[in-house]
C-alpha cells in the first residue's frame, strides 16, 4: 500500500543535459504518488548533496533523472553506499544501457538485431565509413539521450560537422546505419510482486517527416502516438518478447523503454534501451501502460514498489 512505503525522495533535475525534461518528469511523478497518498518529497542531486538523503530519513528514492549522472549508475552507485532502495535498473545495468556501444555489443553477442554501426573520431576515414554502413546514416554521442547531438546526415560532406556535434555532448561518437521504418518503442515493467518481467503494448510513433526530435518529443504536440500500435500481432508479439530478453541480458530491473525501428517486410532493429524513461506529458510508458488499463499515479506506485537495492530486496 503507498502508505507503507515511507517517506519517498523524488530525485529530479541533476546535473545532466537533460535537466529541463527531469524536471518535467520529476514533477509529474511527484504529484501521482503524492495523488495517491505517498509521503513524497522533490529532490534535486544538483543543489544538494545526495548525503542528506538519510541524514532527512527518505527510506526509498524514486529516480526521474535523466542522461548522465543520473541514468548511467552513478546514482545508482551512490544510493547502493547510502542503503535507500531506488527504482529502476541497478549500477551494471544503468551503466550498460547508457552506453548505446556497449549496448551494441552486449545485444550483438545475445542474438538481439541492432542497426550495424562505427565508432568514429574526428580523424576517421568517412568514405570507409560510408562503405560500410551505407546512406543515409545516423551520427549521435554514445552516452546522451533524447536525440542530443543526433544529425541524420544524407551526405558525406556533412559527416565531420555531424561528429562535431555529437562530440560536444561525449567523446565517444557513434556511426549508425539508418533504418527506414516505422518508430515503435517497447516498454518493459516488473511485477513487484512476483518479480516477473512483462512487455508492456507497442507504442508506435508518427512524427512529421519522420522528425521525432527534442522538440517534437517534449514541447510540441504534432507527434501522434499509436497504442495499439497497428502491426501485425505475430510482429508485434516478437517485438515484445525481444524487448524482454533485451531487457534482462543488459541487466535491466524494474521497467524501461527500447527504441525499435521495424521496416516494411516486418524485420526490426532494436536501437538502445533506457533505463529511466521520460514521464512527460509526451512519454511513452504511461501510454503503453494505459492500454492495459494503469493509470500514471498507479503505475508510479507501481515502479516505486519494486525500489531496491542490487542483490537486496526492499526494505
Amino acid at each position: 500500500m503507498p502508505g507503507n512505503l515511507g517517506k519517498v525522495a523524488v530525485l529530479m533535475g541533476g546535473p545532466s543535459a537533460e535537466r529541463e525534461i527531469s524536471l518535467i518528469s520529476g514533477k509529474a511523478v511527484l504529484a501521482a504518488l503524492r495523488e495517491r497518498g505517498v509521503d513524497a518529497h522533490a529532490f534535486d542531486p544538483a543543489e544538494r548533496p545526495l548525503f542528506d538523503l538519510p541524514k532527512e530519513g527518505f527510506q526509498r528514492c524514486f529516480i526521474a533523472l535523466h542522461g548522465r549522472f543520473g541514468e548511467d549508475g552513478t546514482v545508482q552507485g551512490a544510493l547502493e553506499v547510502l542503503g535507500i532502495p531506488y527504482t529502476g535498473s541497478g549500477v551494471m545495468g544503468s551503466a550498460l544501457a547508457m552506453d548505446k556501444w556497449r549496448t551494441k555489443l552486449v545485444w550483438m553477442a545475445a542474438g538481439i538485431p541492432t542497426p550495424r554501426f562505427s565508432m568514429v573520431k574526428a580523424n576517421s576515414d568517412w568514405e570507409k565509413v560510408v562503405d560500410t554502413l551505407g546512406m543515409p546514416l545516423i551520427v549521435k554521442p554514445a552516452r546522451e539521450g533524447s536525440t542530443l547531438g543526433l544529425t541524420k546526415v544524407v551526405r558525406a560532406a556533412d559527416l565531420p560537422a555531424a561528429y562535431a556535434l555529437a562530440a560536444k555532448y561525449d567523446d565517444l561518437v557513434i556511426a549508425e546505419e539508418f533504418i527506414a521504418g516505422q518508430e515503435l518503442t517497447a516498454s518493459t515493467l516488473a511485477d513487484p510482486k512476483t518479480g516477473n518481467d512483462i512487455a508492456l503494448p507497442l507504442v508506435r510513433i508518427e512524427a512529421p517527416q519522420g522528425n521525432y526530435d527534442y522538440e517534437n518529443k517534449y514541447f510540441t504536440d504534432v507527434v501522434r502516438y499509436h497504442c495499439p500500435s497497428g502491426l501485425r500481432a505475430e510482429v508485434e508479439d516478437e517485438i515484445r518478447q525481444v524487448a524482454l530478453k533485451a531487457f534482462r541480458v543488459l541487466g535491466g530491473r524494474g521497467w524501461g523503454r527500447s527504441d525499435v525501428m521495424v521496416r516494411a517486410d516486418g524485420s526490426f532493429s532494436f536501437l538502445e534501451l533506457n533505463t529511466s524513461p521520460g514521464m512527460t506529458g509526451h512519454s511513452l510508458v504511461p501510454i503503453a501502460a494505459r492500454a492495459i488499463g494503469l493509470e500514471f499515479p498507479d503505475l508510479c506506485v507501481r515502479i516505486l514498489e519494486g525500489a531496491a537495492l542490487d542483490g537486496r530486496p526492499p526494505r
